[in-house]
């Protein structure tokens, strides 16, 4: 059953459509129940219908975007999901971002570089921001964002508290669905902080649906909808259902503000919020922006409307004089505490709210109806027309999927592929971060400590972003990462080639790329150095559009490599130390993989030869190589730059495999394995023989060249003949075949046919590598074999660890010593079916090893794909291994379809670990599920 909501009572002898006074916030505890009636008719004439209110295909707005005739794209859910414990709010001397600017300061303080709430949108500059706060009449504080743990107050690292779910979007967000469970009783804030600080590494963490604030099913389903009926008209639709066994109290305020953009000494006016003039029942905030004009804010059933301004409150936080009486924590202390001199009376500010108050009968839901528009409003606009345009938006968001998901992928697939496509849409955030004027501080504010000036990030001065990026996860990681970006990238690329191409060629311009040609890493620290996927997924978003299109974008393939060639020329004179074709690469993203911290020096002085580094280079220089013989096809001028890329490959390949004059080699013969070496200072050196994914990544070097690719560029085929024939001791890195038609295929790989076979060995021991639920990032032989390396008097150890972490070695809850994670996992399906394409069914092993079960490598990658996949479909008891047993998530009707795409996951059980919420790299399920059809 529907229920009507009700609006807060106003103070007596007051209209609230017509005084400047506000209403007072209702105190008794009994407010008015919601009204089961029917929706009354809107009175008065429809507005006009424009064209754009039709059904459109998502794939016309996609081309209207694509080619810059409609601006569809222009508002999205780009806030960020944790604007506080940043990089980019953090001034203080020491980089202590966790602790400058907490979660308490949150609500009371203006964010400098961007703004964080509760499943809201904004234009892509962020200038306008709309988002949801609710108070459930017992929380502390009004819920206007999401909460969590920073690094430092987590047993396993940063940790966000919340169970929220991104369900669906479509590529231009003209249809978005987000759901928020909020719990009726109090939000265990203090508990949750205070039990997993008493909680050690070893222990598991200690999540909200454990403090039972979920029991008896006494929370709120928030259910949030957009639809666009027009790139400059989006109508909101809110839904609130009570699944408890009461009456429950709920206050919902749909928040509209500025970006505070004014009060830093910048050039800049101070946008205007004021109440308007009531039409119906319907009350109406107006927006005067400088950028988009005047635009308006309609909020059904005659809300109380309160404005305060985004300032911070420097009275709450510090004992100082607000320069204003209204700062930007007004509606807390004006709903929670009953200030009604908190808002301003005259309706007039840069932050307002419509203020909801109803009880809400069990099993019954509240509905509410906003709609931010550039059309001036007229009565009948969230009505009739309202519905007739939800229901075509939904309609298009469930054409536009139905036509991408294979016919065979089963229902369960299907809405498993769907929130995943959602959680990398919503997952897109404005970021904004001029490294420079972070570094001096703002024309209008303090000085920042030499210690803020002299730190993170002083290198990258250059750096200015002010974009819409694709986030890991919009709480843990609100900040893009490269080597993650470039995964998200493959998913995306199915359902929005554009955007994931802009993606790609956003962090090569000169604004990001660093002069010497390094890649920004992360904003924790941008030097840091994260492997080198960027050519690989230009490549495969290049093949992905050409598939889904039928033409492929040269130019777009053409200007990565252009840029990426800078990137190159910076691997080989920084990361290859001896100048050796071995690299050392450092960080490279594996975390706490090792005996060492790769991001700092060893502590004993020395380095490291990294079968990653020198591995991932490999790779780099075959999909270098891939991309230069395609763009030659239309332009010989890439054969030079093809053949340059084969031999720097050839010569990489053979340094890893073969031992220098110095008796070095990564390989292991009497093993059959990859190893590190390590480097003393002294001059001597040992290999670390850690059965690790650094092992495995030699697997990733693979690539064939067809023979009609070849031919067609006679001046590549002339040169690798002639060094294949005058450099022998080079031809065991290229192998060939004869097809049929007497044609030659070849494949480089830096593990040649006859080492494959000793590595595929280790890859699939169950007791090894192999999981139930896809490969391991460290082989289980270490958990009754852990590897130790004595280094003056201090040992230095890995153990396998399939779930958390349990060293702080690097970060916390990052852990690559067993769990399971989508990105290696999918470039060695890729990998394995490359060498498949070249070998043939002629080559098999046994998966798992020793089984007596033989297979082919296309088969034995399919197996990997469907353990993968495994990892989230339903099994036949109706459990998701994701869902780590829960019987709630089972069961329970309103939870059990619901997904969660963490971060990495339990090598043994398939459990989710770390980010929740990282539907990015981990999205590459979706591409998982098209190719398996489960």
């Amino acid at each position: 059953m529907s229920s009507k909501p009700v609006k807060s009572a106003p103070r007596k002898g007051v209209s609230p459509k017509s005084a400047p006074q506000p209403t007072t916030p209702r105190k008794d505890p009994q407010p008015p129940r919601a009204s089961a009636k029917a929706r009354p008719k809107a009175k008065g004439k429809t507005a006009p219908r424009a064209a754009s209110f039709a059904s459109v295909s998502e794939e016309q707005r996609l081309e209207e975007s694509r080619s810059r005739t409609v601006h569809w794209k222009r508002w999205g859910p780009y806030l960020s999901e944790r604007q506080w414990g940043t990089v980019r709010e953090d001034y203080s001397p020491g980089g202590t971002a966790w602790e400058f600017f907490p979660h308490d300061h949150a609500r009371s303080r203006a964010y400098r570089w961007g703004e964080d709430g509760l499943g809201g949108i904004s234009d892509r500059h962020q200038k306008i921001c709309l988002a949801f706060a609710l108070w459930n009449g017992r929380d502390p504080i009004l819920k206007e964002r999401l909460f969590g743990l920073t690094g430092n107050e987590g047993n396993h690292g940063e940790d966000v508290k919340e169970a929220y779910f991104y369900l669906d979007s479509t590529p231009t967000h003209s249809y978005m669905k987000f759901l928020y469970k909020y719990p009726q009783a109090e939000f265990p804030y203090t508990r949750l902080v205070e039990e997993n600080r008493r909680r050690g590494k070893q222990d598991r963490e200690y999540e909200l649906r454990e403090t039972g604030v979920f029991d008896d099913n006494r929370y709120f389903d928030v259910v949030i909808e957009y639809a666009k009926a027009s790139h400059e008209d989006i109508l909101i639709l809110i839904t609130v259902h009570n699944r408890g066994p009461e009456a429950a109290d709920l206050h919902l305020l749909p928040t509209l503000w500025f970006r505070n953009t004014w009060s830093w000494g910048e050039q800049s006016s101070r946008p205007i919020l004021k109440r308007d003039h009531a039409l119906g029942e319907a009350m109406v905030i107006n927006v005067d922006h400088d950028q988009y004009g005047p635009r308006w804010l309609l909020c059904d059933a005659t809300p109380d409307l309160l404005f305060t301004e985004n300032e911070t409150n420097v009275q709450r936080l510090w004992g100082m004089t607000n320069a204003t009486p209204y700062v930007k924590d007004a509606f807390h202390d004006y709903v929670i505490h009953g200030k009604a001199d908190a808002v301003n009376p005259q309706g007039i500010g840069t932050k307002a709210a419509a203020h909801y108050h109803a009880l809400i009968p069990p099993g019954e839901q509240a509905t509410y109806r906003l709609r931010l528009t550039n059309r001036p409003p007229t009565e009948g606009m969230l009505g009739k027309e309202f519905d007739r345009v939800f229901s075509a938006r939904k309609q298009e968001a469930d054409d536009f999927y139905a036509a991408r998901a294979p016919h065979c992928l089963s229902k369960d697939g299907c809405n498993i592929q769907r929130q995943a496509f959602a959680g990398l849409l919503w997952s897109k955030q404005f970021y904004h971060y001029d490294v420079r004027t972070w570094l001096r501080g703002d024309p209008a504010g303090p000085t920042p400590p030499e210690g803020h000036r002299q730190g993170r990030n002083r290198d990258w001065q250059h750096l200015y972003n002010e974009d819409i990026l694709s986030m890991p996860d919009k709480w843990e990681y609100p900040w893009y990462a490269a080597w993650d970006l470039a995964f998200h990238c493959i998913p995306l690329a199915l359902v929005d080639p554009d955007f994931a191409k802009e993606q790609l060629v956003l962090l090569l311009r000169e604004w990001y790329m660093h002069p010497n040609g390094q890649m920004p890493a992360y904003e924790w620290a941008f030097g840091d150095v994260n492997p080198p996927v960027h050519a690989w997924a230009a490549w495969r978003v290049y093949k992905i559009e050409k598939r889904l299109r039928g033409k492929g974008d040269r130019t777009f393939l053409a200007r990565v490599f252009q840029k990426l060639l800078l990137n190159f020329t910076w691997w080989v004179n920084r990361k290859d130390a001896e100048g050796r074709n071995i690299f050392q690469g450092g960080f490279l993203g594996f975390d706490n993989i090792g005996l060492f911290d790769r991001s700092a020096p060893l502590p004993m002085g020395g380095h490291i030869d990294q079968s990653d580094g020198t591995s991932w280079m490999g790779m780099y220089c075959l999909n270098m190589l891939a991309i230069a013989l395609e763009l030659g096809q239309e332009d010989q001028a890439y054969a030079d730059m093809a053949s340059k890329f084969l031999e720097h490959f050839v010569h990489i390949s053979h340094a890893i495999n073969h031992r220098g004059e110095d008796g070095l080699s990564l390989w292991d013969e009497d093993d059959g394995f990859y190893y590190d070496v390590l480097h003393f200072p002294d001059g001597h050196h040992q290999q670390m023989k850690v059965r690790s994914m650094v092992g495995l990544l030699p697997l990733f070097a693979v690539e064939t060249l067809e023979p009609d690719v070849v031919d067609a560029l006679p001046d590549f085929k002339r040169r690798m003949k002639w060094f294949i024939e005058n450099e022998p001791e080079f031809r065991r890195h290229v192998s060939t075949t004869t097809l049929p038609d007497g044609s030659v295929r070849r494949m480089l790989s830096i593990v040649d046919p006859e080492r494959l076979p000793r590595v595929l060995r280790y890859l699939l021991g169950e007791g090894e590598f192999l999981s139930p639920y896809g490969i391991r990032a460290l082989s289980k032989y270490h958990r009754d074999h852990p590897y130790r390396l004595h280094i003056d008097g201090t040992e230095h150890r890995v153990d396998y660890e399939p779930a958390e972490s349990t060293t702080g070695l690097f970060g916390g809850n990052s852990n690559w010593r067993g769990p399971i994670w989508f990105p290696v996992n999918y470039l060695l399906i890729e990998s394995l079916q490359k060498f498949h394409h070249f070998l043939g069914d002629s080559f098999t092993v046994d998966c798992p090893t020793d089984s007596g079960q033989s297979r082919t490598l296309w088969q034995v990658a399919a197996e990997l794909s469907r353990r993968l996949n495994h990892i989230f479909l339903r099994d036949d008891t109706g459990q998701r291994p994701v869902d780590g047993g829960l019987e709630m998530l089972r069961h329970d009707p309103y939870w059990r379809d619901l997904i969660q795409f963490h971060e990495y996951f339990h090598g043994e059980t398939g459990a989710g670990l770390g980010a929740s919420h990282q539907t990015g790299w981990t999205g590459l399920v979706a591409k998982l599920l098209e190719q398996s059809g489960e």
